[in-house]
C-alpha cells in the first residue's frame, strides 16, 4: 500500500472513531437524565451482557440518590444477582446499592453474605478491602459475629490496604454490636503496632470511637506511632495529633524549675559581681548574690523526653497542604506545649488566610481564639488583619477584632496605621454600615485598653468626637455610647469632654444623640461644683422643651431632677417646727393640690412669701418650670415619671433618698472582644466556631481537654518501651533475606541465661532500669562467634592433649627411677 494512502486511511478511522466515541457520549449523557422504565431497568439488570448491566446499575444508583428508597427497593433481588459479577466495576455499583438498602431488605441481604465472605479470600487484595468494607457496613445485627470474624482475617492480611480496612471496620462492628469489645480491642491492639503508617492512622481513629480513655493500649506504641506521624495520610495525622494531646495531659505531668533570669546587660552585672576589694567578706558577696539570683529567677517548663519527642514530630506537619493538620499543631503546640513552640505556628496560621473564603473564615475564628491567649505573637503580622473591601461581612469583623486585640501590645507606628484604617471606615457613608458601626466599636476598644497610653486615647476620643454632628443617627449613638464608656472609666480626665459635648447639642439631631449627651451631662454634674454647666444646658433645653424628641424629653426630666438635688444637697432648708396638732392637717392640706401631689414644705414655704415676698432661687424655679410643661405632655410615660420626681423631692426628708436613687454611682461598663464568650472551647473544634448556637456547652459531641495529671499519678515511662519484633506482613510485605529470618530464629530461640537474677530480662538487663534493649545480632555476627568458639575448642583440645602427655612422662619417669 502506498505510503499516502495508509496515511489517508489511519486518518479516515481516526476521524470515524472520533465521531463514534462522541456519538456515544452524547448518548450517555442525554439517557443519564432520563428515567427508564422498571420493566426496561429489569431487563438491564437481567441481562448477560457485562455493558447493558452496567447501564441498570448506573441508572439504579443514580435513582437512589435522587428518589426515596421506596422507588428502588423493586429492584433489589435483580441488583443483588450480580454480586457474583467477575467484574470489579459492576460489584461495586451493587455494594453501593447494597449498603444503602440492606437495613430496608435484611433477610435479602442475609443471601449475599456468602457470596462476601468468598471475596475476603480473592487474589486481589483491592477487592478483599471492599468485601470487608461491606460486609461491614451492612447495618443487620445478626452478622455481627461473621463481621468480627471478617476483621480477624484482615488483621492478619498481607495487604496492607486490607488491614486499614480492617481498621476502619471495628467502629462499625462495635456500633453494630457492643458485646464485641474485647475481641475488637485485642485486633486494634495488634493494628497499633503495624508498621505501615495508613493502618495505624485508621487503627487511631478506630481507638478514639470505640475506647478513648484506654490509654494503656497506647503506651507500648506511643514512640512508633510518633515516628510514623510525618508518613501518615491527612486524616490520620489529625486523629493521632489529638489522641497524643490527650495521652500528653494524661501521661505527663507540668513540671516547672527556676532558672536565672538571662538580662541584656548580663556582663556587666557578672562584672560587677566578679570585681571586689581584697578585704571584702565572703558572706557578704554571697549574700549579695543570693539576692539578685532571687530577683532573677524565672519558671521554666520542664519537659520529658517522650513530650518533647511529641512536639518536635509536629513541627514538620505545619508545612502540610490540608489546614485541619495545621490547626490541629497548633492546638497541640497552645495546650501541651510551652509559648516557645507556639512561635513556630503562627506563620502557618497567618498563610491561611490566603485560602479561600470558608477556610480563610475558620482560620480567623482559630487566630482570634490564640490571639485572646498571646496577643503579642500576632503584632508582627497586622498588616494580614486590613480590612479589603472584597472582604465579606464574617471576614472583616474578625479582622477588626484581631486589630483591637494586638493594638495594646503593638508600637508607636502600628497604632498609628490601625486607627488610621478605622477612622477612615468609620467616616465612610458609602459602605455597609454594619462595618462603620463596627469600626466605631473598634476605636472604643482601643482606647479603653489599660495599656494604651493616655496620648492615644485622646486622639481615639477625638476622632470619636468628629462623629457627633453626622447625619447618621446610628453613627452618631454609636459614638456617643463608647464616649460615654470613656468618661465612665475615668470621669476626672474627661470633665472638659463633658463640656465639649454639651457644646455640640445643637448640632446634634438625632434624639438618641442628644439624649446621650443630655444624660452625660446630668450624670457628671456634681464631678466640679464650681464649674457646673448642668443648670446652664438646662436653662437652654427649656426653651424649646416643647419641640425636642420624647427620648429627649425624657432626660431633660431626669437632668431637672438631678440638678435640683444638688441644689438642695447644697442649701439644706431648715425643717419647719408644727405642733403636733397641727401636723395631721397640714399634711392633709399638703397634698391637697389640682394634680394631688402637693408638699407641706412647700405650703409652708407659700406662707412665708405672703407675709414676705422672697423671690425664688433660679433653680427653683427653673425645676418647677419643667414640671409644668410635662403636666400637659400627651406622653404618658413622660407624666408619670414627673410625677415621681414631684413626689419624691417633695418633702426636704426624702433629699437623702433622692440622690441614693438619682445620684448612685453608675458601674463602669466594659466592652470585651467578642469573642470573649468563646474563649472556653478548644482550638480547631466546631463548637469555636458557632459558638453559644451550639448550645451551653458547645454542639452536641463536644467533649473538653482532660486535666493535666498530677506529679507522682503518671503511668510509668518504662511502659513506653517498644516490644517485639516485626512479622513479616508488618514489614509492607517487603522481601525478607535469609539471613534475617535466621537472624529472628536465633533471637526468638536463645536459651535463657539461669545465672542471671530473676529481676533481669532475657538479655540480661535489669526491668526496673531505663536503658534500651541490646541491639539485635546479625548472621555475621552469629558466624563469627561460631568460629570463635570452635577456635577455643580447638585450644582447649590441644591444650588438654599436651596435659595428658605431661602427666605420662611424668608417670614413665617414676616408673624409671622405681626401675633403676
Amino acid at each position: 500500500m502506498h505510503p499516502s494512502t495508509f496515511a489517508h486511511w489511519s486518518l479516515s478511522t481516526a476521524r470515524d472513531l472520533t465521531l463514534e466515541a462522541a456519538r456515544d457520549a452524547s448518548y450517555a449523557r442525554k439517557t443519564s437524565t432520563r428515567t427508564l422504565p422498571a420493566a426496561q431497568l429489569k431487563k438491564l439488570l437481567d441481562s448477560r451482557s457485562e455493558r447493558d448491566v452496567l447501564e441498570g446499575l448506573r441508572r439504579i444508583v443514580t435513582m437512589s440518590y435522587r428518589q426515596p428508597p421506596s422507588q428502588t427497593l423493586p429492584f433489589f433481588t435483580h441488583v443483588i444477582k450480580n454480586i457474583a459479577s467477575p467484574s470489579l466495576s459492576v460489584k461495586k455499583l451493587v455494594y453501593i446499592y447494597l449498603l444503602q438498602h440492606a437495613e430496608h431488605e435484611p433477610d435479602t441481604a442475609l443471601l449475599s453474605i456468602n457470596t462476601i465472605q468468598k471475596s475476603l479470600t480473592d487474589q486481589n487484595p483491592q477487592l478483599r478491602a471492599l468485601a470487608l468494607r461491606v460486609m461491614s457496613g451492612i447495618r443487620v445485627p445478626v452478622i455481627s459475629q461473621i463481621v468480627s470474624l471478617g476483621i480477624k482475617r484482615g488483621v492478619g492480611d498481607m495487604s496492607p490496604y486490607v488491614r486499614r480496612a480492617a481498621a476502619l471496620a471495628i467502629p462499625k462492628c462495635y456500633s453494630l454490636d457492643p458485646s464485641t469489645e474485647p475481641q475488637l480491642l485485642d485486633y486494634l491492639s495488634t493494628l497499633l503496632g503495624d508498621k505501615q503508617y495508613f493502618v495505624t492512622g485508621a487503627a487511631v481513629a478506630a481507638f478514639l470511637e470505640i475506647c478513648p480513655n484506654r490509654i494503656d493500649l497506647i503506651h507500648p506504641h506511643y514512640r512508633s506511632l510518633i515516628h510514623k506521624l510525618a508518613d501518615m495520610d491527612e486524616w490520620g495525622q489529625l486523629a493521632t495529633l489529638r489522641l497524643m494531646m490527650i495521652y500528653a495531659r494524661k501521661c505527663f505531668p507540668r513540671r516547672t524549675k527556676k532558672v536565672k533570669k538571662v538580662a541584656p546587660n548580663t556582663n556587666a552585672i557578672t562584672k560587677q559581681k566578679t570585681t571586689k576589694g581584697f578585704y571584702d567578706s565572703d558572706s557578704e558577696s554571697e549574700s549579695e548574690q543570693d539576692q539578685d539570683q532571687d530577683q532573677e529567677m524565672e519558671e521554666v517548663a520542664i519537659l520529658d523526653p517522650d513530650h518533647e519527642l511529641l512536639l518536635k514530630a509536629c513541627q514538620p506537619l505545619l508545612q502540610s497542604r490540608n489546614s485541619a493538620v495545621v490547626i490541629a499543631v497548633a492546638r497541640t503546640y497552645l495546650y501541651i506545649g510551652p509559648p516557645a513552640y507556639l512561635t513556630l505556628a503562627i506563620g502557618p496560621m497567618i498563610s491561611l488566610l490566603r485560602s479561600a473564603s470558608d477556610i480563610q473564615h475558620i482560620a480567623l475564628y482559630n487566630i482570634v481564639q490564640v490571639c485572646l491567649l498571646y496577643p503579642e505573637l500576632f503584632v508582627q503580622h497586622y498588616s494580614h488583619f486590613l480590612v479589603r473591601l472584597t472582604d465579606a461581612s464574617h471576614i472583616w469583623r474578625l479582622k477588626l477584632e484581631l486589630q483591637t486585640l494586638i493594638f495594646p501590645h503593638a508600637p508607636a507606628r502600628v497604632q498609628s496605621l490601625i486607627l488610621a484604617e478605622l477612622s477612615h471606615f468609620s467616616h465612610s457613608g458609602s459602605l455597609d454600615p454594619g462595618l462603620v458601626r463596627e469600626a466605631v466599636r473598634a476605636i472604643g476598644r482601643c482606647a479603653q485598653s489599660s495599656v494604651t497610653s493616655p496620648k492615644t486615647s485622646a486622639r481615639c476620643l477625638k476622632l470619636l468626637l468628629a462623629h457627633i454632628g453626622s447625619a447618621d443617627a446610628h453613627l452618631v449613638a454609636e459614638s456617643l455610647e463608647v464616649i460615654r464608656h470613656l468618661i465612665q472609666r475615668d470621669p476626672e480626665n474627661h470633665r472638659t469632654t463633658v463640656v465639649r459635648l454639651a457644646k455640640h447639642l445643637d448640632a446634634a439631631t438625632s434624639p438618641q444623640a442628644r439624649a446621650s449627651i443630655i444624660w452625660l451631662v446630668g450624670e457628671f454634674a456634681g464631678l466640679n461644683p464650681e464649674n457646673n454647666i448642668a443648670a446652664d444646658v438646662l436653662r437652654i433645653l427649656a426653651k424649646n422643651f416643647a419641640d425636642e424628641a420624647e427620648p429627649a424629653k425624657l432626660q431633660i426630666v431626669l437632668l431637672a431632677a438631678k440638678v435640683y438635688v444638688h441644689y438642695l444637697n447644697a442649701n439644706q432648708p431648715p425643717e419647719p417646727t408644727i405642733p403636733a396638732e397641727q401636723k395631721s392637717s397640714s399634711l392633709l392640706e399638703g397634698f391637697q393640690d389640682e394634680d394631688g401631689f402637693r408638699d407641706p414644705h412647700f405650703q409652708h414655704k407659700e406662707e412665708e412669701m405672703d407675709k414676705e415676698p422672697e423671690k425664688p432661687h433660679a433653680i427653683e424655679a427653673l425645676y418647677k418650670y419643667i414640671l409644668l410643661l410635662t403636666r400637659y405632655d400627651t406622653s404618658y410615660d413622660l407624666r408619670d415619671r414627673a410625677r415621681v420626681y414631684r413626689a419624691l423631692l417633695a418633702t426636704p426628708s426624702s433629699t437623702q433618698l433622692a440622690s441614693l436613687i438619682l445620684l448612685a454611682p453608675k458601674p463602669v461598663p466594659q466592652t470585651p472582644s467578642p469573642s470573649e464568650t468563646r474563649k472556653g472551647y478548644i482550638l480547631g473544634s466546631a463548637s469555636l466556631v458557632i459558638g453559644d448556637e451550639g448550645g451551653v456547652g458547645g454542639i452536641k459531641g463536644y467533649e473538653d481537654l482532660p486535666p493535666w495529671v498530677k506529679e507522682g499519678e503518671e503511668p510509668d515511662a518504662r511502659l513506653r518501651e517498644e516490644k517485639g519484633t516485626p512479622s513479616a506482613y508488618e514489614a509492607g510485605a517487603k522481601s525478607i533475606s535469609a539471613a534475617e529470618r535466621l537472624d529472628a530464629a536465633a533471637s526468638s530461640s536463645k536459651p535463657v541465661d539461669l545465672g542471671t537474677s530473676p529481676s533481669r530480662g532475657l538479655n540480661g538487663v535489669g526491668l526496673g532500669s531505663g536503658s534500651a534493649p541490646r541491639k539485635e545480632k546479625t548472621l555475621d555476627d552469629w558466624l563469627a562467634e561460631e568460629s570463635e568458639e570452635t577456635e577455643s575448642e580447638e585450644e582447649e583440645e590441644s591444650e588438654e592433649e599436651s596435659s595428658e602427655y605431661e602427666t605420662e612422662s611424668e608417670d614413665e619417669g617414676e616408673g624409671g627411677r622405681l626401675m633403676r
